[in-house]
């Protein structure tokens, strides 16, 4: 072999050895490029959040699942409560309704229709054995529970009293009523019968407690007179028709106000058991406003409300001792009159029937009027 051909060999052989190290090296290498990392990190970011994804619409699943489930077992418990209580209900009307058939054999009645068996039929002869004085005309007829409520609530009597029945509701309301038929054309409904308005004007003195004769003709006049001005001032709002505007709803709420705060007042007139007190300073006030001495009348609201007693002002107690008259600044006659929350309201209601009333019938001497 010839130099020349040995230095060939000799480098072929190097030149194969150098690729085949470089190639090693290159695939060795821990060193990678920044995009080779970045691409890397999305592809694990995106499989995490797919993941956590695919994990929450699971969980999701899950939930919607448990609550049809709940949402079924709720329908399904309702379900049978309500059959069950309506299994109930046809029991107890079959049961009343076969002790109402042997109590009509054993009465002689004869029987009832199918179709007033049952509810019906227990409730309209519940109140023929307690109701025969009240039979015959509209007294007899029945009246609907809704209706039944508001008549009592406008009398101001409970519309339902613990384990009441209706028939015996109806008995109550016909009981309140039997004194008097209710004055419907007034804005307060009461059993009081209503009196002329040339017979409203009331006397100077209060009869006694012994003339109850004359005692209910002086209630009567008082309910007459303060319906008939709740009435001017119902007619004098619906003529202005100022609704609309602050000052006219102001007025409005101040009437209605005054017809429910009122309620009570002429419930004590139609028992006739108003304090003495009260009912000398109402006459003293509806009379002067007949008369149209309404200053006259807001001194006697006054005298009625505030009293003569009198008022601390300024520093009541500047030591430890009790001293002579002090209980006068605490107590007095305005006591049984303000401590009243029902008749404070109603006292301040007979206030706004006068300030309407000077407004109505102005008197003929302007010092009369209220300022």
């Amino acid at each position: 072999m010839d130099f020349a051909s040995l230095m060939n060999s000799e480098i072929a052989k190097a030149s194969k050895g150098a690729s085949k190290s470089s190639s090693a090296a290159s695939s060795d290498s821990k060193y990678i490029s920044r995009r080779e990392a970045e691409e890397a990190r999305k592809a694990a970011y995106i499989a995490e959040q797919k993941a956590l994804e695919e994990e929450r619409a699971a969980k999701a699943a899950a939930k919607r699942k448990r609550e049809e489930d709940a949402a079924q077992e709720a329908r399904e418990r309702e379900e049978k409560r309500r059959r069950l209580a309506e299994e109930s209900r046809l029991k107890r009307e079959a049961k009343a309704a076969e002790e109402e058939r042997a109590r009509r054999k054993r009465l002689g009645l004869p029987e009832l229709p199918p179709s007033a068996e049952g509810g019906e039929g227990s409730k309209q002869e519940a109140g023929e054995e307690d109701n025969d004085d009240l039979d015959g005309g509209e007294d007899g007829e029945d009246i609907s529970e809704e209706e039944l409520r508001r008549k009592l609530r406008e009398l101001g009597e409970p519309a339902v009293l613990f384990a009441e029945s209706h028939a015996a509701r109806l008995r109550r309301y016909r009981k309140v009523t039997r004194g008097g038929a209710l004055a419907s054309a007034g804005p307060i409904a009461t059993t009081l019968a209503p009196v002329e308005e040339k017979d409203m004007k009331v006397s100077d003195t209060v009869p006694s407690a012994s003339d109850k004769k004359a005692r209910r003709y002086l209630f009567r006049q008082l309910a007459s007179y303060f319906n008939m001005v709740l009435r001017e001032w119902e007619l004098a709002l619906a003529r202005e028709d100022n609704e609309d505007t602050f000052a006219g709803q102001a007025a409005h709420h101040a009437m209605i106000s005054s017809k429910e705060t009122m309620r009570p007042l002429f419930r004590k007139f139609e028992q006739g058991d108003l304090d003495e007190s009260i009912l000398e300073a109402i006459v003293e006030i509806v009379k002067a406003a007949q008369e149209r001495r309404y200053v006259d009348a807001n001194d006697g609201y006054l005298r009625l409300s505030i009293g003569k007693a009198a008022w601390p002002i300024g520093v009541t107690m500047v030591g430890i001792h009790e001293r002579s008259a002090r209980e006068k600044l605490h107590g007095g006659e305005r006591g049984h009159i303000m401590g009243s929350e029902v008749t404070r309201k109603y006292l301040q209601s007979i206030k706004r029937c006068l300030t309407f009333a000077q407004v109505r019938w102005p008197p003929e001497d302007v010092r009369q009027l209220m300022g």
